[in-house]
């Protein structure tokens, strides 16, 4: 791996309504931390219902599969940050106190400084 990359940023913009895409995201930023990389997914369009109180531990990805509450503790636990888009809360009719613990809400300004600051951005 090439020792300049230090910053991922992941954008996940699907929601609960495609539980097969939702842990991925997850999977990796917890990877990127493991590997010393700051890490943080900002989750905009209808990424906002992933983080809905309640949402996470029962959503499954596949059926009989873990909950994605799994894919995001080890992501969170192992440092990787959480963004929400505020006019995609609007979009997804929630607000920040419809959301789990730890995110940050931030705008397109802010978002747009993160990505150029951030050595790759993957989209989702």
């Amino acid at each position: 791996m090439d020792d300049e990359v230090k910053r991922i940023l992941y954008v996940q913009t699907t929601g609960v309504e495609q539980p097969e895409r939702s842990a991925t995201v997850f999977f990796l930023a917890a990877s990127g931390a493991a590997m010393d990389i700051e890490v943080g997914i900002f989750f905009t369009q209808l990424g906002p219902s992933l983080l809905q109180r309640g949402v996470p531990e029962t959503l499954r990805v596949r059926k009989g599969g873990v909950t994605l509450s799994h894919f995001m503790e080890q992501a969170r636990d192992i440092g990787v940050k959480f963004y929400v888009c505020q006019p995609s809360l609007e979009l997804t009719d929630l607000k920040m106190q419809d959301l789990i613990d730890g995110v940050e809400m931030i705008g397109g300004a802010a978002f747009n400084s993160m990505a150029l600051d951030a050595d790759r951005v993957v989209c989702f």
